[in-house]
């Protein structure tokens, strides 16, 4: 059977994790297949919230096989913390996989994501800090540490004494910072996580094929999203990974044949979190609505999130990058507030009119939006069940905004609730 990819198609924060666990209740496996525990989800179910970081939504799910891809890189101290965390709740994480085949996060990669962003001051690229991109780098680098060889321990100390001796000396002589210790590491690693890390870890990719070929369902889940992806970003404002719908082939080791559906989740308007080029922005009052409505501050960093109106621009350009087969629109309740609601349809830079990104950054930086204005609803949606719930601005919005981008509205989310989806056909 045929798989399914979720991708969000802004800067991220559109609400993957909610729609991964609506989704999760037909399928029978779901996979991670990019990024590491700098992506946040959060999912709110009979009133109790779940952020998650590392674990695929669908863990909420007794029938799910919750899968962590050779895409991701992995921090074990983070993974296990996590597993803990849900553990308390009464969720049970015996059915996690994990790929052997996964990086590492080691302490080095935090402490240089650290200095980095530090000694870049002022052109910092706002990381979370966490060791994402050091760990990528690595791997590029061919010298990273994986999830199998903590099932090695001879791998394991000749891989890290390469490693830190290069680290060492960058800390050193570079940032006069005192060298990390490999005792401490292998201790931590091989004689702590290991352990628990071990009964985790297997072969993703034929777990993954296995059921496909059974006719099991499949849910390839993205992290971060498609502004935010290496290759196709507004860079180097971005992600050090593909959450490209293409990223889900590489993350989980599965052909394009293979997938049928791509599912596209928007937020009803954009956030963006650190710096980077945003033509939408709003800095002013409405701006703080969104943020106040919207509760736009960082499942995992907490930092406050920039706000603006929907673009469309961006999403057309979503939709060509992820072969998008329909959209679910997030947060629509948000907007409940406003008289007006903006779309920006085009941008305009030099007499030029775009209705695709431009390719060179340099103009994305100058682009003035171009927006459409249509009536607001001014009414609570939050408690809308079905179609008919929703005033017919409201879907004269949602049917715009499909309209625009030339993919289907399936879904509208009205609220963070499990449940609060409406069933859209535009």
């Amino acid at each position: 059977m045929p798989a399914t990819v979720v991708v969000g198609t802004q800067w991220g924060d559109e609400g993957k994790g909610k729609l991964t666990d609506l989704l999760a209740r037909q399928m029978d496996v779901v996979v991670r297949y990019q990024g590491g525990h700098n992506a946040g989800h959060t999912i709110v179910v009979d009133g109790e919230t779940f952020a998650l970081q590392l674990v695929p939504s669908g863990v909420l799910y007794e029938h799910i096989t919750p899968v962590i891809g050779n895409g991701v890189v992995v921090d074990p101290t983070v993974l296990l913390a996590e597993v803990d965390a849900l553990e308390a709740k009464g969720v049970d994480t015996a059915r996690l996989v994990v790929s052997g085949n996964a990086h590492l996060i080691m302490p080095y990669h935090h402490e240089l994501d650290r200095l980095t962003e530090r000694y870049l001051g002022k052109n910092s690229l706002g990381t979370t800090r966490r060791g994402i991109g050091p760990a990528y780098a690595d791997k590029a680098s061919r010298v990273g540490l994986r999830v199998q060889d903590l099932l090695d321990p001879k791998i394991f100390r000749q891989k890290l004494d390469v490693a830190l001796k290069e680290k060492n000396a960058i800390l050193a002589k570079v940032y006069n910072r005192l060298p990390l210790d490999a005792g401490e590491i292998t201790e931590q690693y091989l004689g702590t996580l290991a352990p628990r890390i071990a009964p985790m870890v297997a072969d993703t990719v034929a777990l993954v094929h296995d059921a496909l070929e059974a006719g099991s369902r499949v849910l390839l889940e993205g992290a971060q999203a498609t502004f935010l992806d290496l290759d196709h970003g507004t860079y180097p404002f971005v992600t050090s990974s593909n959450p490209v719908a293409g990223g889900a082939c590489t993350g989980a080791g599965v052909g394009p044949r293979f997938i049928d559906e791509v599912i596209g989740i928007a937020k009803a308007y954009v956030t963006r979190v650190g710096t980077g080029p945003f033509p939408t922005e709003l800095e002013g009052d409405e701006g703080s609505v969104l943020v106040d409505r919207g509760h736009e501050y960082g499942t995992n960093t907490g930092r406050r999130r920039r706000t603006g109106w929907f673009d469309a621009v961006m999403l057309r350009q979503a939709a060509r990058l992820n072969s998008l087969t329909e959209v679910a629109l997030t947060k629509l309740d948000v907007l409940d507030a406003f008289e007006t609601v903006k779309v920006c349809v085009a941008y305009e830079a030099g007499g030029e009119r775009f209705t695709l990104p431009p390719y060179h950054q340099s103009v994305l930086h100058q682009v003035t939006p171009i927006y459409e204005e249509l009536p607001g609803w001014q009414t609570d949606l939050s408690g809308a069940t079905e179609l008919g719930d929703l005033p017919q601005t409201a879907r004269d919005y949602v049917g715009f905004l499909a309209e625009q981008i030339g993919v289907p509205v399936r879904l509208v989310g009205v609220g963070p609730g499990r449940e609060q989806f409406i069933r859209f056909a535009a």
